[in-house]
This record gives structure tokens, C-alpha cells and sequence, in this order.
């Protein structure tokens, strides 16, 4: 595999990895002085602050890799035994539900990775957490290269 292809995959895994981190946080949701309703990590000064009960577990790194490792050998399988038999020409298109389903999932790909940029543009600064749950935040070339990297998945997903 390509060293583009190794650095695209752990850039992308880093990605879920700060997506779970972000989510075990507190919530806070607040109102302003015009009647707005806001949330965020952290209370408002000047507004009285409700502490949100939001229950999220964990992203598990490992088997989110293992998947996708599966599925990557998955098709390099499925294309080499095409090859082997002369299968895969242009007359071997999916059934309308293999159709509908890979349409699905791209769909919510797109909005996963449409989710994922946007909390990324938003967040000052992004982290991930090592071993021992402390946070290790990303230098800004680290920041800059996942966030291009998501944006790069929000073209290849929701494009038509």
C-alpha cells in the first residue's frame, strides 16, 4: 500500500479518536440576554448555566482500525479475484438495493465527516488523549493537516 494511503488512514483515525474526545466533555446550555439558546463545554459567565446529563461512551480506537483494515483487505480481495476471472467490467453493476445501500452509507459518511468539520473549524484547539486519558494538544500544522484531511472526505463523500 501507498505511504499516502498509511498516512490518509492514521490521519482519519486521529480524526474519531478527537471526535470521542470531544464528546466525553461536559455540556452546558445556557440562555443570553435576547432569549438565545446556547451549548457549550464550558458555562457562560454573565448567564445562569444548566449542566446537560449526556451520556456517550467511548470510541474504542482498535476495533474502529480492525474494521477498517477489514474492509480494505475485503475489497483488494474482491478486486483481485475479479481480475483472476476477467469479472468487473462495465456489464457487472450492483442490484438497485446494493445501489440504495451504498448511496445510504454515503450519505451518512457525508454527514459524519460535514459533523466532524465543523466541530473541528469551531474548536480553538484540537486534541487527542493518550493512554492515560490526559489530553495532548496538536501543533498547528497537526491541526491544519486534519482539518484538510476531513474536508478532503466531506468532497469524496458528498460530492454526486
Amino acid at each position: 500500500m501507498s505511504a499516502d494511503f498509511h498516512r490518509i488512514f492514521y490521519v482519519s483515525l486521529l480524526s474519531v479518536l478527537f471526535a470521542s474526545g470531544a464528546a466525553a466533555g461536559e455540556i452546558y446550555k445556557w440562555t443570553d440576554a435576547a432569549g438565545n439558546v446556547h451549548y457549550g463545554d464550558r458555562p457562560a459567565e454573565n448567564a445562569a448555566a444548566e449542566r446537560l446529563n449526556i451520556q456517550s461512551r467511548p470510541t474504542d480506537p482498535d476495533r474502529i482500525a480492525a474494521l477498517a483494515q477489514a474492509r480494505i483487505e475485503a475489497r483488494s480481495e474482491a478486486r483481485e479475484q475479479a481480475e483472476a476471472t476477467g469479472a468487473g467490467t462495465d456489464d457487472d453493476k450492483p442490484s438497485p438495493a446494493e445501489q440504495r445501500r451504498i448511496a445510504e452509507e454515503r450519505a451518512q459518511q457525508c454527514a459524519t465527516y460535514k459533523e466532524r468539520l465543523q466541530s473541528f473549524l469551531q474548536s480553538r484547539r484540537l486534541y487527542r488523549e493518550d493512554e492515560d486519558g490526559e489530553r495532548i494538544y496538536l501543533s498547528e500544522q497537526e491541526t491544519l493537516a486534519a482539518r484538510e484531511n476531513v474536508q478532503s472526505k466531506v468532497e469524496e463523500y458528498c460530492s454526486p
